[in-house]
């Protein structure tokens, strides 16, 4: 059994059933496998849900594992944004929290947005 974190996008898609991202949890879940997201995800749905959305939007993020946002993942979340600034390549700090979640927790990270996610360390789902 795997844990998958669901990124901001995918959860967007399966509540308005775009991509065929509600029958790829599905299938997951068939599968045995865990669905989950973090705090950064929630905040990112609920700030961009449409007032209809609320009663779908609750009923699936309670359906998920929620994965906290631990001291050493905020802190690996600073140092990837730092380092790869270095590098000149700016990571959001939301993502770059995403991606240190994902990496705590052994999770596969599912998103469209692959860019946003450079770290070696991660794993990604391929869409």
């Amino acid at each position: 059994m795997a844990t998958y974190l669901l990124d901001t996008n995918i959860l967007i898609d399966i509540l308005r059933d775009r991509q065929g991202r509600r029958a790829l949890a599905l299938a997951l879940l068939d599968q045995d496998h865990l669905l989950a997201t973090c705090p950064i995800n929630v905040a990112e749905l609920y700030a961009g849900m449409r007032p209809k959305e609320e009663p779908a939007t609750t009923t699936l993020v309670e359906s998920l594992r929620l994965l906290p946002i631990s001291g050493q993942a905020a802190r690996q979340a600073g140092l990837f944004k730092r380092g790869y600034a270095a590098k000149g390549v700016t990571l959001s700090l939301p993502d770059a929290l995403i991606a240190a979640v994902a990496i705590e927790h052994g999770c596969t990270l599912v998103t469209e947005n692959r860019k946003d996610f450079p770290m070696p360390e991660l794993s990604l789902y391929p869409l």
